[in-house]
């Protein structure tokens, strides 16, 4: 078998050659000679059926088995050629030709393998950033959510309305039409104002509302509603408010720190902000890593890197953005690419800067991750 390997560059590699018309017959009578050894067929003991039989009833088969092995015979030998291991390769190899003659099957098939290069000086490209002070401001506002979460709900005495952030005791009715449906009743149910709980708008018309007063509330279920029944259909409520509850207030002591840090020993108010202030910080460095920090790192780092990539790996990285182009098509405009593999050729090309950027970020990380463990 005559191989011929050609270098595309450091990540990419052609392996082409013939699959001769004699090999693949070749591999055929071996293959019917071993599955006549094993084949039960009427007429003929087991294990002793003859080859030229075996061919008659799988010759189909035989053949596209044979030229299968053939070819990976091929590509093995190619790819000893060029000194690939066989670790190092990516995915598939991508066929660039394939044509049967006469005397046999000419073929051309890319290998992609990882990309190897040095990592050296990554550091060099870090961004730099200024770490976040956290105010004693911030560490009592926060300190104050956390107490007023650990606030009960208890009955107001003074006759006042409704407001946002109460918590109510309310007895309802739904009705569609004048008629009741499944689901729409409940009495003393108890629902905290401004949770969005209910469907959008009924906790605002419950705002301003007295205990023991009645009101019909109207609203418009959402069209994407989980029940078909009450999608997009607008709806009648008939409510009665019994109860308003509100919190009281939560003194931040010693008492309510060690209910916080329950299991801790030793701990103080003192102890409390010190984990509040580290949580706030690890937020803000989490938002500036992640909102700024991030992309500009893996832009530096992509930047500083120049290296082959494997064509196989960036081809799927286009299908990729592709495919998530087309997700955000009309019909219209998706039907405007049927048909027309100039403009979906122009399209690949157009998103094929940032499929490459996305490998070699991929690789990159890879490889940093590893040297670093």
């Amino acid at each position: 078998m005559k191989v011929t390997v050609n270098k595309v560059n450091e990540a990419n590699v052609l392996v082409s050659g013939t699959l001769d018309n004699s090999e693949i017959e070749a591999t055929i009578n071996k293959m019917a000679t071993q599955a006549g050894k094993e084949l039960k067929v009427d007429g003929f003991r087991k294990g002793k059926v003859p080859a030229h039989v075996v061919k008659k009833m799988h010759g189909e088969k035989l053949a596209q088995d044979a030229e299968g092995e053939t070819l990976q015979a091929l590509i093995a030998e190619g790819m000893k050629e060029a000194g690939i291991d066989g670790s190092n390769v990516l995915g598939q190899p991508t066929f660039k030709k394939y044509d049967k003659k006469d005397e046999g099957i000419d073929v051309e098939v890319e290998i992609s393998t990882r990309p190897v290069f040095e990592t050296e000086g990554y550091m060099d490209v870090l961004p730099s950033f200024e770490k976040p002070v956290v105010s004693e401001q911030e560490i009592d506002e926060k300190l104050n959510e956390i107490a007023a979460q650990q606030a009960p709900f208890e009955k107001i005495e003074t006759e006042r309305e409704v407001r946002d952030a109460d918590m109510v005791v309310i007895d309802f009715d739904g009705y569609i039409d004048g008629v009741a449906f499944d689901g729409g009743k409940a009495e003393k149910f108890n629902l905290k104002i401004g949770s969005k709980q209910f469907v959008p708008g009924f906790e605002d018309q419950i705002i301003g509302m007295k205990p023991e007063e009645e009101k019909t509330v109207t609203v418009t279920f959402p069209k994407e509603y989980q029940s078909e029944d009450l999608a997009g259909k607008e709806v009648e409520f008939k409510v009665t408010l019994h109860e308003i509850q509100a919190q009281a207030p939560v003194e931040v002591n010693d008492e309510l720190v060690k209910k916080l840090l329950k299991g801790e020993e030793n701990v103080s108010l003192e102890t409390l902000k010190e984990k509040i202030k580290t949580q706030i910080e690890s937020a803000a460095i989490s938002k500036i890593y992640n909102e700024d920090l991030k992309p500009k790192l893996v832009e530096a780092l992509v930047a500083k890197f120049d290296f082959a990539l494997p064509n196989n790996i960036v081809e799927q990285e286009i299908d990729a953005k592709i495919n998530a182009k087309a997700q955000q098509m009309d019909e219209e405009e998706l039907n405007s690419f049927k048909d027309n593999s100039e403009k979906v050729e122009a399209l690949r090309q157009e998103v094929r800067s940032d499929a490459e950027d996305s490998v070699r970020a991929t690789f990159i990380v890879d490889a940093l991750a590893k040297k670093k463990k």
